[in-house]
Protein backbone atom coordinates (compact mmCIF):
# COMPACT_ATOMS: atom_id res chain seq x y z
CA UNK A 1 0.00 0.00 0.00
CA UNK A 2 1.38 3.14 -0.73
CA UNK A 3 2.17 6.27 1.36
CA UNK A 4 -0.86 8.27 1.31
CA UNK A 5 -0.01 11.99 2.46
CA UNK A 6 -2.71 14.57 3.46
CA UNK A 7 -1.84 18.17 2.87
CA UNK A 8 -3.63 20.69 4.77
CA UNK A 9 -4.20 24.59 4.04
CA UNK A 10 -5.95 26.14 6.38
CA UNK A 11 -8.17 29.37 7.28
CA UNK A 12 -9.58 30.19 10.50
CA UNK A 13 -12.02 27.84 11.70
CA UNK A 14 -14.21 31.09 13.27
CA UNK A 15 -14.06 32.23 9.46
CA UNK A 16 -14.76 28.40 8.66
CA UNK A 17 -17.90 28.15 10.45
CA UNK A 18 -19.58 30.58 9.22
CA UNK A 19 -19.45 29.45 5.53
CA UNK A 20 -20.40 26.07 6.80
CA UNK A 21 -23.76 27.29 8.32
CA UNK A 22 -25.04 28.04 4.72
CA UNK A 23 -24.89 24.68 3.35
CA UNK A 24 -28.19 22.74 3.87
CA UNK A 25 -28.65 20.40 7.04
CA UNK A 26 -29.98 16.55 6.45
CA UNK A 27 -31.63 14.59 9.10
CA UNK A 28 -32.29 10.61 9.48
CA UNK A 29 -35.49 9.33 8.77
CA UNK A 30 -36.33 6.22 10.52
CA UNK A 31 -33.22 5.78 10.81
CA UNK A 32 -32.59 4.60 7.44
CA UNK A 33 -29.00 4.57 5.68
CA UNK A 34 -28.16 6.77 2.54
CA UNK A 35 -27.77 4.91 -0.74
CA UNK A 36 -25.54 6.84 -3.76
CA UNK A 37 -26.23 6.29 -7.28
CA UNK A 38 -23.63 4.44 -9.17
CA UNK A 39 -22.32 4.00 -12.86
CA UNK A 40 -22.78 0.60 -14.30
CA UNK A 41 -20.59 -1.86 -12.75
CA UNK A 42 -17.34 -2.45 -15.35
CA UNK A 43 -15.33 -5.76 -15.42
CA UNK A 44 -12.46 -3.50 -13.67
CA UNK A 45 -14.72 -2.20 -10.89
CA UNK A 46 -15.82 -5.66 -10.03
CA UNK A 47 -12.50 -6.96 -9.42
CA UNK A 48 -11.84 -4.00 -7.70
CA UNK A 49 -14.80 -4.42 -5.53
CA UNK A 50 -14.01 -7.91 -5.11
CA UNK A 51 -10.13 -6.73 -3.82
CA UNK A 52 -11.61 -4.61 -1.40
CA UNK A 53 -14.21 -7.12 -0.13
CA UNK A 54 -11.20 -9.61 0.32
CA UNK A 55 -9.47 -6.96 1.92
CA UNK A 56 -12.18 -5.91 4.36
CA UNK A 57 -12.60 -9.54 5.62
CA UNK A 58 -9.04 -9.84 6.16
CA UNK A 59 -9.06 -7.08 8.47
CA UNK A 60 -12.46 -7.34 9.96
CA UNK A 61 -13.39 -3.44 8.77
CA UNK A 62 -16.99 -4.54 7.74
CA UNK A 63 -16.25 -2.52 4.87
CA UNK A 64 -19.17 -2.61 2.36
CA UNK A 65 -19.18 -2.72 -1.34
CA UNK A 66 -20.81 -0.78 -3.99
CA UNK A 67 -24.75 -2.22 -4.03
CA UNK A 68 -25.99 -3.16 -7.64
CA UNK A 69 -28.84 -1.13 -7.73
CA UNK A 70 -29.08 2.67 -8.84
CA UNK A 71 -32.07 3.61 -6.85
CA UNK A 72 -31.52 6.57 -4.75
CA UNK A 73 -32.96 6.49 -1.30
CA UNK A 74 -31.29 9.74 -0.08
CA UNK A 75 -33.40 12.70 -1.85
CA UNK A 76 -36.22 12.75 0.24
CA UNK A 77 -33.37 13.45 3.27
CA UNK A 78 -32.79 16.60 2.64
CA UNK A 79 -34.12 19.95 4.53
CA UNK A 80 -34.06 23.79 5.36
CA UNK A 81 -34.36 22.88 9.52
CA UNK A 82 -31.11 24.01 11.41
CA UNK A 83 -29.69 26.27 9.86
CA UNK A 84 -29.08 28.62 12.84
CA UNK A 85 -28.77 25.82 15.34
CA UNK A 86 -26.04 25.74 17.93
CA UNK A 87 -23.28 23.55 16.71
CA UNK A 88 -22.16 22.26 20.44
CA UNK A 89 -24.32 20.58 23.29
CA UNK A 90 -25.41 23.00 26.28
CA UNK A 91 -22.67 22.84 28.70
CA UNK A 92 -23.52 21.06 31.75
CA UNK A 93 -22.08 21.59 35.55
CA UNK A 94 -20.19 18.27 36.00
CA UNK A 95 -18.20 19.13 38.94
CA UNK A 96 -20.43 16.61 41.32
CA UNK A 97 -19.28 13.81 38.73
CA UNK A 98 -16.33 14.87 37.05
CA UNK A 99 -14.56 11.77 38.23
CA UNK A 100 -17.00 9.21 37.26
CA UNK A 101 -16.24 11.36 33.71
CA UNK A 102 -12.70 11.41 33.99
CA UNK A 103 -12.60 7.55 34.23
CA UNK A 104 -12.07 6.82 37.57
CA UNK A 105 -14.36 3.57 37.43
CA UNK A 106 -13.38 2.72 33.55
CA UNK A 107 -16.24 4.66 32.50
CA UNK A 108 -18.48 1.62 33.49
CA UNK A 109 -22.40 2.25 32.40
CA UNK A 110 -21.16 5.70 30.37
CA UNK A 111 -20.81 4.91 27.09
CA UNK A 112 -24.00 2.34 26.54
CA UNK A 113 -25.74 4.27 26.19
CA UNK A 114 -22.80 7.33 25.76
CA UNK A 115 -23.89 9.33 28.75
CA UNK A 116 -24.29 13.18 27.11
CA UNK A 117 -21.92 14.64 29.55
CA UNK A 118 -18.90 12.35 28.47
CA UNK A 119 -19.79 12.34 24.73
CA UNK A 120 -19.49 16.50 25.31
CA UNK A 121 -15.81 15.84 26.97
CA UNK A 122 -14.74 13.33 24.59
CA UNK A 123 -15.80 16.26 21.55
CA UNK A 124 -14.08 18.81 23.68
CA UNK A 125 -10.64 17.19 24.18
CA UNK A 126 -10.99 15.63 20.39
CA UNK A 127 -10.94 19.50 19.35
CA UNK A 128 -7.83 20.09 21.32
CA UNK A 129 -5.93 17.26 19.15
CA UNK A 130 -7.94 18.34 15.33
CA UNK A 131 -5.99 21.86 16.47
CA UNK A 132 -2.69 20.31 16.33
CA UNK A 133 -3.83 19.43 12.86
CA UNK A 134 -5.40 23.06 11.86
CA UNK A 135 -3.07 24.99 12.96
CA UNK A 136 -0.27 22.74 11.49
CA UNK A 137 2.19 23.68 8.52
CA UNK A 138 2.27 21.43 5.90
CA UNK A 139 3.63 23.36 3.55
CA UNK A 140 6.84 22.03 2.11
CA UNK A 141 7.41 24.70 0.53
CA UNK A 142 7.30 27.04 3.33
CA UNK A 143 10.58 28.12 5.21
CA UNK A 144 8.33 27.26 8.25
CA UNK A 145 7.19 23.73 7.17
CA UNK A 146 6.48 21.26 10.32
CA UNK A 147 5.88 24.68 12.90
CA UNK A 148 2.57 26.24 14.53
CA UNK A 149 0.90 28.98 11.64
CA UNK A 150 -0.13 30.94 15.37
CA UNK A 151 1.63 31.68 18.79
CA UNK A 152 -0.06 30.15 21.82
CA UNK A 153 -1.39 33.03 22.95
CA UNK A 154 -3.75 33.17 20.23
CA UNK A 155 -3.85 29.71 18.74
CA UNK A 156 -7.52 29.49 20.45
CA UNK A 157 -8.96 31.93 19.19
CA UNK A 158 -7.67 31.63 15.71
CA UNK A 159 -9.70 28.23 15.88
CA UNK A 160 -12.45 29.21 17.25
CA UNK A 161 -11.75 26.98 20.63
CA UNK A 162 -11.77 29.75 23.42
CA UNK A 163 -15.40 28.70 24.35
CA UNK A 164 -13.77 25.19 25.73
CA UNK A 165 -11.96 27.48 28.88
CA UNK A 166 -8.34 26.82 28.15
CA UNK A 167 -5.34 29.03 27.64
CA UNK A 168 -2.32 27.21 26.05
CA UNK A 169 0.63 27.42 28.64
CA UNK A 170 3.32 25.71 26.17
CA UNK A 171 3.95 24.65 23.16
CA UNK A 172 5.65 21.23 22.21
CA UNK A 173 8.43 20.39 19.78
CA UNK A 174 9.80 16.94 18.90
CA UNK A 175 12.31 15.21 17.07
CA UNK A 176 13.71 11.63 15.99
CA UNK A 177 16.89 10.33 15.70
CA UNK A 178 15.44 7.27 13.44
CA UNK A 179 14.90 7.02 10.37
CA UNK A 180 11.12 7.35 9.89
CA UNK A 181 8.87 7.51 7.11
CA UNK A 182 7.22 10.81 6.77
CA UNK A 183 6.26 10.83 10.56
CA UNK A 184 7.81 14.44 10.58
CA UNK A 185 7.50 17.44 8.22
CA UNK A 186 9.82 18.57 5.96
CA UNK A 187 10.93 21.79 3.94
CA UNK A 188 12.15 21.85 0.63
CA UNK A 189 13.81 25.18 1.26
CA UNK A 190 17.53 25.32 2.50
CA UNK A 191 16.73 28.39 4.65
CA UNK A 192 14.14 27.08 7.40
CA UNK A 193 12.71 27.37 10.81
CA UNK A 194 14.23 23.75 12.09
CA UNK A 195 16.14 21.41 10.02
CA UNK A 196 15.38 18.95 12.88
CA UNK A 197 12.23 19.69 15.08
CA UNK A 198 8.36 19.56 14.33
CA UNK A 199 5.63 20.63 16.83
CA UNK A 200 4.43 18.28 18.30
CA UNK A 201 1.30 19.78 20.01
CA UNK A 202 0.54 22.02 23.56
CA UNK A 203 -0.49 21.71 26.86
CA UNK A 204 -3.59 24.02 28.05
CA UNK A 205 -4.90 24.68 31.50
CA UNK A 206 -8.60 25.48 31.88
CA UNK A 207 -9.39 28.91 33.34
CA UNK A 208 -11.00 29.29 36.02
CA UNK A 209 -14.81 29.44 34.57
CA UNK A 210 -14.26 26.07 33.32
CA UNK A 211 -12.67 24.66 36.37
CA UNK A 212 -15.33 25.31 38.87
CA UNK A 213 -17.89 23.41 35.35
CA UNK A 214 -15.97 20.14 35.71
CA UNK A 215 -14.99 20.29 39.26
CA UNK A 216 -11.22 20.70 39.10
CA UNK A 217 -8.21 22.30 37.46
CA UNK A 218 -7.48 20.41 34.30
CA UNK A 219 -4.29 20.83 32.46
CA UNK A 220 -5.03 19.05 29.07
CA UNK A 221 -1.75 17.85 26.72
CA UNK A 222 -2.88 17.51 23.01
CA UNK A 223 -0.39 15.79 20.82
CA UNK A 224 -0.83 15.86 16.81
CA UNK A 225 -0.47 12.72 14.56
CA UNK A 226 -0.39 11.35 11.40
CA UNK A 227 -3.63 11.92 9.17
CA UNK A 228 -2.90 8.98 6.71
CA UNK A 229 -3.12 5.37 7.57
CA UNK A 230 -0.53 3.54 6.02
CA UNK A 231 1.93 0.10 6.32
CA UNK A 232 4.33 1.97 8.43
CA UNK A 233 2.77 0.51 11.18
CA UNK A 234 2.91 -3.05 10.25
CA UNK A 235 6.81 -1.97 9.24
CA UNK A 236 7.71 -1.38 12.58
CA UNK A 237 6.06 -4.13 14.89
CA UNK A 238 8.44 -6.45 15.86
CA UNK A 239 10.35 -3.48 17.21
CA UNK A 240 10.06 -3.60 21.14
CA UNK A 241 12.18 -1.94 23.48
CA UNK A 242 12.23 -2.01 27.23
CA UNK A 243 10.29 1.36 29.42
CA UNK A 244 10.79 1.55 32.75
CA UNK A 245 12.24 -0.83 35.57
CA UNK A 246 9.81 -4.02 34.81
CA UNK A 247 8.95 -6.16 31.80
CA UNK A 248 7.27 -3.51 30.29
CA UNK A 249 8.23 -2.69 26.51
CA UNK A 250 6.53 0.02 23.73
CA UNK A 251 7.51 0.42 19.57
CA UNK A 252 10.89 2.32 19.51
CA UNK A 253 9.69 4.52 16.71
CA UNK A 254 6.95 5.84 19.41
CA UNK A 255 9.65 6.26 21.80
CA UNK A 256 11.92 7.50 19.75
CA UNK A 257 10.09 10.83 18.85
CA UNK A 258 8.82 10.88 22.55
CA UNK A 259 12.16 10.78 24.09
CA UNK A 260 14.73 12.40 21.16
CA UNK A 261 17.02 15.49 21.80
CA UNK A 262 20.25 17.43 21.24
CA UNK A 263 22.01 20.10 22.21
CA UNK A 264 22.75 21.40 18.71
CA UNK A 265 19.17 21.93 17.64
CA UNK A 266 16.78 24.75 18.45
CA UNK A 267 13.79 23.86 19.36
CA UNK A 268 15.07 19.92 21.23
CA UNK A 269 18.13 20.56 23.66
CA UNK A 270 15.09 19.11 25.79
CA UNK A 271 13.00 16.13 24.30
CA UNK A 272 9.20 16.38 23.59
CA UNK A 273 9.40 14.62 27.39
CA UNK A 274 11.27 16.19 28.84
CA UNK A 275 9.42 19.69 27.85
CA UNK A 276 5.97 18.49 28.36
CA UNK A 277 6.87 17.21 32.16
CA UNK A 278 8.52 20.13 33.14
CA UNK A 279 5.35 22.47 32.22
CA UNK A 280 2.79 19.71 33.58
CA UNK A 281 5.04 19.48 36.75
CA UNK A 282 4.58 23.19 37.26
CA UNK A 283 1.36 23.84 36.83
CA UNK A 284 0.01 20.48 39.43
CA UNK A 285 2.65 22.52 41.75
CA UNK A 286 1.70 25.71 41.38
CA UNK A 287 -2.58 24.94 41.29
CA UNK A 288 -2.09 22.55 44.14
CA UNK A 289 0.09 25.21 46.13
CA UNK A 290 -3.21 27.06 46.08
CA UNK A 291 -5.74 24.32 47.65
CA UNK A 292 -7.32 23.34 44.20
CA UNK A 293 -8.05 19.86 42.74
CA UNK A 294 -5.77 19.20 39.61
CA UNK A 295 -6.31 16.70 36.64
CA UNK A 296 -4.38 15.82 33.61
CA UNK A 297 -6.14 14.56 30.68
CA UNK A 298 -4.24 13.73 27.39
CA UNK A 299 -5.62 13.53 23.70
CA UNK A 300 -4.29 12.66 20.51
CA UNK A 301 -5.05 11.43 17.38
CA UNK A 302 -2.86 8.06 15.21
CA UNK A 303 0.48 8.64 16.07
CA UNK A 304 -0.23 11.57 19.27
CA UNK A 305 -2.78 8.59 20.70
CA UNK A 306 0.33 6.51 20.96
CA UNK A 307 2.48 9.77 22.32
CA UNK A 308 -0.75 10.48 24.27
CA UNK A 309 -0.36 6.99 26.12
CA UNK A 310 4.18 7.28 26.90
CA UNK A 311 2.88 10.73 27.98
CA UNK A 312 0.14 9.15 30.67
CA UNK A 313 3.01 6.06 31.41
CA UNK A 314 5.89 8.73 32.96
CA UNK A 315 3.10 11.20 34.35
CA UNK A 316 1.95 8.92 36.41
CA UNK A 317 5.53 7.71 37.40
CA UNK A 318 7.04 11.03 38.41
CA UNK A 319 3.31 12.54 40.04
CA UNK A 320 1.89 9.78 42.44
CA UNK A 321 -1.59 10.40 42.67
CA UNK A 322 -2.85 12.60 40.33
CA UNK A 323 -5.47 11.23 38.43
CA UNK A 324 -4.53 10.53 34.69
CA UNK A 325 -6.54 9.94 32.18
CA UNK A 326 -5.58 9.58 28.31
CA UNK A 327 -8.39 10.10 25.37
CA UNK A 328 -7.42 8.82 22.31
CA UNK A 329 -9.01 8.20 18.82
CA UNK A 330 -7.71 6.04 16.24
CA UNK A 331 -4.46 4.66 18.34
CA UNK A 332 -2.39 2.00 17.26
CA UNK A 333 -1.19 -0.65 19.95
CA UNK A 334 1.92 1.17 21.42
CA UNK A 335 3.29 -1.79 23.97
CA UNK A 336 3.45 -5.09 24.67
CA UNK A 337 1.00 -6.73 27.87
CA UNK A 338 3.73 -5.77 30.64
CA UNK A 339 3.33 -2.16 29.48
CA UNK A 340 -0.54 -2.30 29.92
CA UNK A 341 -0.36 -4.03 33.04
CA UNK A 342 1.50 -1.51 34.43
CA UNK A 343 -0.47 1.60 33.12
CA UNK A 344 -3.26 0.05 34.75
CA UNK A 345 -1.56 -0.63 38.18
CA UNK A 346 -0.33 2.89 37.97
CA UNK A 347 -4.04 4.44 37.56
CA UNK A 348 -3.83 5.69 34.50
CA UNK A 349 -7.11 5.27 32.80
CA UNK A 350 -7.52 5.07 29.15
CA UNK A 351 -10.26 5.51 26.53
CA UNK A 352 -9.88 4.95 23.19
CA UNK A 353 -11.93 6.15 20.30
CA UNK A 354 -11.88 3.46 17.31
CA UNK A 355 -13.91 3.72 13.65
CA UNK A 356 -14.95 0.09 12.97
CA UNK A 357 -13.66 0.46 9.32
CA UNK A 358 -10.65 2.13 10.31
CA UNK A 359 -7.06 0.19 9.69
CA UNK A 360 -5.04 2.31 12.09
CA UNK A 361 -5.81 0.85 15.36
CA UNK A 362 -5.12 -3.01 14.14
CA UNK A 363 -1.67 -1.96 13.94
CA UNK A 364 1.22 -2.78 14.77
CA UNK A 365 0.50 -6.26 15.37
CA UNK A 366 -2.17 -7.48 12.66
CA UNK A 367 -1.85 -10.72 13.74
CA UNK A 368 0.71 -10.92 17.12
CA UNK A 369 -1.92 -9.02 19.15
CA UNK A 370 -3.92 -9.58 22.44
CA UNK A 371 -6.08 -12.06 20.97
CA UNK A 372 -3.49 -14.63 21.50
CA UNK A 373 -4.02 -14.21 25.19
CA UNK A 374 -6.73 -16.89 25.16
CA UNK A 375 -3.42 -19.59 24.67
CA UNK A 376 -1.62 -18.47 27.31
CA UNK A 377 -2.14 -21.19 28.76
CA UNK A 378 0.19 -22.82 26.17
CA UNK A 379 2.45 -20.64 25.40
CA UNK A 380 2.97 -18.10 28.34
CA UNK A 381 2.65 -14.68 28.67
CA UNK A 382 4.63 -13.29 25.12
CA UNK A 383 6.57 -10.32 25.90
CA UNK A 384 6.94 -9.07 22.39
CA UNK A 385 2.78 -9.34 21.41
CA UNK A 386 1.01 -5.89 21.05
CA UNK A 387 -1.44 -5.22 23.40
CA UNK A 388 -4.42 -2.69 23.40
CA UNK A 389 -5.18 -0.78 26.52
CA UNK A 390 -8.05 0.46 28.35
CA UNK A 391 -11.93 1.00 27.62
CA UNK A 392 -13.15 0.74 23.82
CA UNK A 393 -15.57 3.74 22.56
CA UNK A 394 -16.34 2.19 18.66
CA UNK A 395 -18.33 3.79 16.15
CA UNK A 396 -19.41 2.65 12.63
CA UNK A 397 -19.36 4.97 9.28
CA UNK A 398 -22.42 2.84 9.01
CA UNK A 399 -24.56 4.14 11.52
CA UNK A 400 -24.31 8.27 9.82
CA UNK A 401 -26.76 9.28 7.15
CA UNK A 402 -24.35 11.85 5.90
CA UNK A 403 -21.27 9.35 5.18
CA UNK A 404 -20.29 7.59 2.40
CA UNK A 405 -20.86 3.89 3.22
CA UNK A 406 -19.04 1.88 0.03
CA UNK A 407 -15.36 1.62 -0.89
CA UNK A 408 -12.24 1.95 0.43
CA UNK A 409 -11.54 5.04 2.09
CA UNK A 410 -8.67 4.70 4.41
CA UNK A 411 -8.03 8.36 4.84
CA UNK A 412 -11.85 9.65 4.93
CA UNK A 413 -12.14 6.47 7.60
CA UNK A 414 -8.39 7.55 9.82
CA UNK A 415 -9.76 11.56 9.63
CA UNK A 416 -9.92 13.19 12.98
CA UNK A 417 -13.02 15.00 11.51
CA UNK A 418 -14.98 11.78 11.25
CA UNK A 419 -14.57 9.99 14.32
CA UNK A 420 -15.44 13.60 15.66
CA UNK A 421 -18.67 13.61 13.59
CA UNK A 422 -19.43 9.67 14.98
CA UNK A 423 -19.07 10.31 18.47
CA UNK A 424 -21.32 13.57 18.31
CA UNK A 425 -24.12 11.38 16.88
CA UNK A 426 -23.53 7.93 18.96
CA UNK A 427 -26.36 7.16 21.37
CA UNK A 428 -25.17 3.01 21.73
CA UNK A 429 -24.44 0.06 20.15
CA UNK A 430 -28.17 -1.10 18.95
CA UNK A 431 -29.52 2.92 17.83
CA UNK A 432 -28.18 4.83 14.86
CA UNK A 433 -27.01 7.79 14.64
CA UNK A 434 -29.07 10.50 16.69
CA UNK A 435 -31.18 12.76 15.02
CA UNK A 436 -30.31 16.17 17.64
CA UNK A 437 -25.81 15.74 17.20
CA UNK A 438 -24.89 19.08 17.24
CA UNK A 439 -21.64 19.17 15.68
CA UNK A 440 -21.50 20.24 12.15
CA UNK A 441 -21.24 17.82 8.88
CA UNK A 442 -19.84 20.04 6.79
CA UNK A 443 -16.20 19.80 9.04
CA UNK A 444 -16.09 16.17 7.52
CA UNK A 445 -14.81 17.27 4.53
CA UNK A 446 -12.37 19.64 5.84
CA UNK A 447 -9.49 17.39 4.47
CA UNK A 448 -11.30 14.37 3.35
CA UNK A 449 -13.54 13.52 1.09
CA UNK A 450 -16.52 11.16 3.42
CA UNK A 451 -19.99 12.96 2.91
CA UNK A 452 -22.66 11.42 0.75
CA UNK A 453 -22.64 13.53 -2.68
CA UNK A 454 -26.43 15.09 -1.99
CA UNK A 455 -25.05 17.25 0.66
CA UNK A 456 -22.87 19.15 -1.72
CA UNK A 457 -20.20 19.66 -0.03
CA UNK A 458 -16.63 19.73 -1.45
CA UNK A 459 -14.08 17.56 -0.12
CA UNK A 460 -10.84 19.09 1.09
CA UNK A 461 -12.85 22.63 1.37
CA UNK A 462 -10.34 23.75 4.40
CA UNK A 463 -7.94 26.23 2.51
CA UNK A 464 -5.98 29.25 2.66
CA UNK A 465 -7.25 31.72 0.64
CA UNK A 466 -5.56 31.23 -2.61
CA UNK A 467 -3.55 28.78 -1.38
CA UNK A 468 -1.70 30.69 0.76
CA UNK A 469 -0.37 33.40 -1.80
CA UNK A 470 -0.81 36.95 -1.38
CA UNK A 471 -1.13 40.04 -4.45
CA UNK A 472 1.69 42.23 -3.50
CA UNK A 473 1.74 46.13 -4.40
CA UNK A 474 3.56 45.43 -7.11
CA UNK A 475 0.60 42.92 -8.63
CA UNK A 476 2.73 40.03 -8.25
CA UNK A 477 2.11 36.69 -6.14
CA UNK A 478 4.15 35.65 -3.66
CA UNK A 479 4.02 33.98 0.00
CA UNK A 480 3.39 36.18 2.63
CA UNK A 481 5.56 36.92 5.86
CA UNK A 482 4.35 35.61 8.87
CA UNK A 483 2.99 37.48 11.29
CA UNK A 484 6.89 38.53 13.88
CA UNK A 485 4.64 37.15 17.06
CA UNK A 486 4.08 33.86 15.24
CA UNK A 487 7.54 33.10 13.75
CA UNK A 488 8.99 30.26 16.15
CA UNK A 489 11.53 31.45 18.19
CA UNK A 490 12.86 29.38 21.41
CA UNK A 491 14.13 32.95 22.99
CA UNK A 492 10.84 34.43 23.15
CA UNK A 493 8.92 31.39 24.29
CA UNK A 494 11.41 30.90 26.73
CA UNK A 495 11.11 34.65 28.07
CA UNK A 496 7.19 34.64 27.27
CA UNK A 497 7.10 31.31 29.69
CA UNK A 498 9.39 33.38 32.61
CA UNK A 499 6.71 36.68 32.38
CA UNK A 500 3.59 33.96 32.64
CA UNK A 501 5.51 32.37 35.74
CA UNK A 502 6.68 35.98 37.45
CA UNK A 503 2.69 37.14 36.91
CA UNK A 504 1.43 34.02 38.50
CA UNK A 505 3.90 34.40 41.04
CA UNK A 506 3.32 38.07 41.67
CA UNK A 507 -0.58 37.34 41.79
CA UNK A 508 -0.72 34.25 44.55
CA UNK A 509 1.68 37.26 46.77
CA UNK A 510 -0.84 39.65 46.43
CA UNK A 511 -3.53 37.03 47.17
CA UNK A 512 -1.71 35.43 50.17
CA UNK A 513 -1.55 39.15 51.31
CA UNK A 514 -5.06 40.07 51.12
CA UNK A 515 -6.15 36.83 53.23
CA UNK A 516 -3.30 37.56 55.53
CA UNK A 517 -4.73 41.10 55.71
CA UNK A 518 -8.52 40.08 56.41
CA UNK A 519 -7.17 37.98 59.18
CA UNK A 520 -5.66 40.36 60.79
CA UNK A 521 -8.59 42.38 60.68
CA UNK A 522 -10.65 39.63 62.28
CA UNK A 523 -9.01 40.19 65.73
Amino acid sequence: MAMLTMMYAHIPATQAASAATRFPLIRSQQHQEAVLDHHPQTKTSNRANRLAESLSHLLHLHIETPPKTNSPQFSNMFTEEKHSTPTTSPKENISEKWREIHGSKDWEGLMDPLHPWLRREIVKYGEFAQATYDAFDFDSFSEFCGSCRYNKNKLFDVLGLSKNGYAVSKYIYAMSHIDMPNWLERSHLVETWSKDSNWMGFVAVSDDEETRRIGRRDIAVAWRGTVAPSEWYEDLQRKLEPIGDLDAKVEHGFLGIYKSKSVKTRYNKLSASEQVMKEVTRLVEFYKSKGEEVSLTITGHSLGGALALLNAYEAAKSIPGLPISVISFGAPRVGNNAFRDELNQIGVKTLRVVVKQDVVPKMPGLVLNEGLQKFEEITGTLEWVYTHVGAELKVDVGSSPYLKKHGFNFLGFHSLETYLHLVDGYLNKETSFRSNARRDFALVNKACDMLVEDLRIPHCWYQLEHKGLVCNHHGRWVKPRREPEDIPSPTREAEAEAHALQVEMQSDYVLQSLCTANMKGQF
